[in-house]
């Protein structure tokens, strides 16, 4: 046992010590007194402490719980990162340029073929294509003219051709006659001159047929260039009604009203996006394995894709492959393939992150434990087994796919040993333990 001495003022001791009639002890040492005797209290306590300390606790082993891997077939998966798009994207452009005067559509809403969904000042337009109808009115009025020329003119010849058979006749009968001088010879001067009028007046109808025929094919001509002068006018007057080429979500607009706008002027964007593509490039290998080519085997293109959004939920409609890039990306080593998913209501939207996922083969007979029953250190993977003498033995193994709540185990375990499947944080290698069993066949399922 341990000794104590009471230190104090050597001069209050000789004070206390002195005879029965000195003066009673004040307030201030009263409660030094108080304070020394707690102190002797609490020494006397630490000294009964140190003398139990001899006898150590005993604690029983951690409790845990235990099971054997559960064995069945699973089937494989494989992921990819995939990159969401319009199955359609359109990019509106005007076909003419002008002033923008009307929006017609509400940004991020659903739009038809053929919808409007911008206005161009149509005024300008409106005028060139009043004009071309001008001056094709005109070209149709000189092919009217030239054609009433053309119909005098035939008249005109016509009526030549008549004099000029009278004339013929007329001297060929005086001819002979004159030379009987039954006939005088001025009345045969006469008729051939007459002849020769005729003939100079069939001539020049006959120019004047050609000159109105001539004029006719130029308006004509005049007319079809004018046609299409006021086709252009009309289609010029309709581009100024930006419509919508696809049915599809339209996009922000990336104009304002009142903007000059243009051919290069982008003003919106419209996305089919029902269905909906992925895009997601797969190693030149695994492309090899999918056409049995080389290597293992895997189903890729007969299996249905599921979408893993980006918070981890897995879109509940599957797709379909539809597309394979025609080339191999030198730069990765990879191929870009396209699924197409069903996306009623338009849930999903371009530019979307997620996973593609894809069933490529099935494992046979394989062991399975809870996620619970596996530690990760360092990059590897552990089990706590039973062993010999209700001892944990901490063993590694090699993790494969997770499948719902379990782990698919591909080497360091067997199907008769018996996991730790909770309590795992509590021992460590050579713990004893106190194992009670657990059913693992409802949580395989």
């Amino acid at each position: 046992m341990n000794s104590f001495w009471i230190i104090g003022n050597p001069h209050e001791r000789s004070a206390h010590s002195t005879s029965a009639n000195a003066a009673p002890a004040t307030r201030s040492e009263s409660v030094q007194l108080a304070l020394l005797l707690a102190l002797v209290i609490v020494m006397f306590s630490l000294t009964l402490a140190g003398c139990s300390q001899s006898k150590a606790i005993q604690l029983p082993p951690p409790e845990v719980l235990v099971a054997h891997p559960v064995q069945r077939d699973v089937p494989l998966h494989s992921e990819w990162v995939a990159t969401l798009d319009g199955y359609t994207n359109a990019e509106i452009r005007p076909q003419v340029s002008g002033y923008l005067i009307k929006q017609n559509y509400k940004e991020g809403s659903e739009v038809s073929r053929g919808q409007v969904l911008f206005e161009i000042d149509p005024r300008p337009f409106q005028a060139s294509l009043d004009r071309a109808q001008g001056a094709l009115a005109a070209a149709k009025g000189q092919v009217a003219r030239s054609k009433a020329d053309l119909a005098r003119a035939k008249a005109q010849l016509a009526e030549a051709q008549a004099q000029l058979g009278k004339a013929a006749m007329d001297v060929n009968r005086d001819t002979p006659l004159v030379a009987q001088r039954a006939v005088a010879k001025e009345k045969l001067d006469t008729e051939v001159q007459a002849k020769l009028a005729a003939q100079a007046s069939v001539e020049s109808a006959e120019a004047a047929i050609q000159s109105a025929q001539a004029a006719i094919e130029s308006a004509q001509a005049e007319v079809k260039a004018d046609e299409a002068g006021v086709e252009r006018a009309e289609l010029d007057l309709g581009w100024t009604k930006v419509t919508s080429l696809v049915d599809g979500i339209a996009g922000i607009a990336q104009v304002q009203i009142g903007n000059l706008v243009g051919p290069n002027s982008l003003l919106t964007s419209v996305s089919r996006v029902d269905p909906i593509k992925a895009y997601f490039p797969i190693s030149e290998q695994e492309y090899l394995r999918a056409k049995h080519v080389s290597g293992q085997p895997i189903e890729l293109y007969e299996s249905s894709p599921e979408l893993i959004l980006s918070d981890g939920t897995v879109y509940p409609r599957k797709g379909k492959i539809v597309i394979t890039d025609r080339q191999v990306d030198t730069a990765t080593g990879t191929v870009r393939l396209v699924a197409a998913f069903p996306n009623p209501g338009n849930v999903l939207r371009p530019g979307e992150y997620g996973r593609v996922r894809i069933q490529t083969n099935v494992e046979k007979h394989a062991l399975l434990v809870p996620q619970s029953a596996v530690k990760e250190i360092q990059g590897g993977y552990q089990v706590a087994v039973l062993s010999g003498g209700n001892k944990a033995s901490i063993r590694p193994v090699k993790a494969g796919e997770k499948v719902g709540t379990m782990w698919v185990i591909d080497d360091g375990l067997k199907l008769s040993d018996q996991v730790v499947v909770e309590g795992l944080a509590n021992i460590k290698d050579g713990t004893p333990v106190t194992a009670k069993p657990a059913n693992l066949q409802a949580e395989g399922r």
